[in-house]
């Protein structure tokens, strides 16, 4: 059962933005282990839905990608995670990356503290650079796998 009463703002902005859209985004800032990322919370007690995490974009440019994954979501026709999809950025396909359970407690804390427990779903959004291609790709540039590091594994094409 995820948490109802919150002891400091942040945690009362989560809690209220769940209960009157359904989510919450957070944005992280980079550090030297990481480069910034945004991800969801509430998907998942609100719609069945995975919580979505994604790297390497500006703060507004993730949240209105999370944005439109969450309103279909909500609306009840969520976008197929299992396949590549233009559905979340115009001309160009995402791929989408289950998260494993041991990356949790370094990207998803807040979502840790509010299911309080982590039995619930994470799949990382990966965009492509602009010929197309993801960070796995052969073919893809020097450096883009740090700009946006995959921290599951990628489905066989």
């Amino acid at each position: 059962m995820p948490r109802t009463t919150a002891s400091n703002p942040t945690e009362k902005k989560l809690l209220d933005d769940i209960e009157a859209y359904g989510w919450h985004g957070l944005h992280i800032l980079g550090d030297d282990e990481y480069p910034p990322f945004s991800y969801t919370v509430g998907l998942f007690h609100s719609y069945g839905h995975p919580e979505l995490l994604i790297y390497g974009l500006p703060r507004d440019v993730a949240h209105a990608i999370l944005r439109i994954a969450a309103q279909a979501a909500a609306s009840g026709q969520p976008i197929d995670l299992s396949a590549p999809t233009d559905a979340l950025l115009e001309g160009y396909d995402c791929a989408f990356v289950p998260v494993p359970l041991e990356a949790y407690a370094d990207h998803v804390g807040f979502a840790l503290w509010y299911y309080d427990d982590d039995t619930f779903p994470v799949v990382q959004v990966v965009w492509p650079d602009k010929s197309g291609l993801f960070p796995w790709d052969a073919d893809a540039p020097a450096g883009f796998d740090d700009a946006q590091p995959v921290l599951g594994r990628p489905s066989a094409p």
